[in-house]
């Protein structure tokens, strides 16, 4: 199925004469993962502490959404191309990625008229995407990446939610019907990805 994760290898293109510059300057795969990390708690503190007062706040969260899928894709380029494969590298990805979607997205659930509830449950449905991509492995079958509703879905999604509520739409029961689709496609995508698991590991 068709998800934003196909247009990857493009993207990468583009960030691979700043990936090549980073690691002639000694920068390693796993210090960009915790940069990524260590942006997405950031912004998520200052939309938890300040959002519900200042929403104009969430005009930044495209911005770090599209700011954290770079540092992500060049992050995995170190490792591959560059020769900064490890255990830990492998770890700390995989770990950042659930903190960095949980603190970025669970600050909607303190906006006023939406339902933390249907915040909740598509947060915990994008920890389940990945867990179900990750689980592949340790049945013979790759690191899965389907969608509907993988990672980069969900960075589309909620910056636009984020982009929307900035620029002055008041956040009520459009968000809450948002969420209840993202949850379902969320659930959807780990069919998918369980499905596609199951097939490769049995050929």
């Amino acid at each position: 199925m068709a998800t934003i994760y196909d247009l990857k290898p493009a993207f990468q293109n583009r960030l691979r004469p700043l990936t090549r510059k980073l690691a002639d300057g000694g920068f390693t795969a796993n210090q960009v993962t915790l940069a990524a990390l260590a942006l997405s708690l950031a912004t998520g503190t200052l939309l938890a502490a300040m959002g519900r007062t200042r929403p104009e706040m969430y005009l930044m969260l495209p911005a770090v959404l599209l700011i954290r899928m770079a540092l992500n894709a060049i992050d995995g380029m170190l490792a591959r191309e560059h020769g900064m494969q490890s255990p830990l590298g492998a770890v700390l990805n995989e770990l950042s990625d659930v903190v960095s979607d949980a603190a970025l997205y669970l600050p909607f659930a303190l906006l006023p008229g939406v339902s933390p509830t249907w915040v909740v449950l598509a947060s915990v449905g994008a920890l389940l995407t990945e867990m179900a991509g990750v689980v592949a492995v340790q049945i013979g079958a790759s690191r899965r990446y389907d969608g509907p509703m993988g990672k980069s879905d969900r960075a589309f999604v909620f910056g636009a939610a984020g982009l929307a509520i900035g620029a002055g739409v008041v956040p009520g029961t459009w968000l809450n019907g948002l969420f209840g689709l993202v949850l379902a496609l969320t659930l959807l995508t780990v069919v998918n990805r369980s499905r596609r698991a199951l097939q490769e590991a049995a050929e």
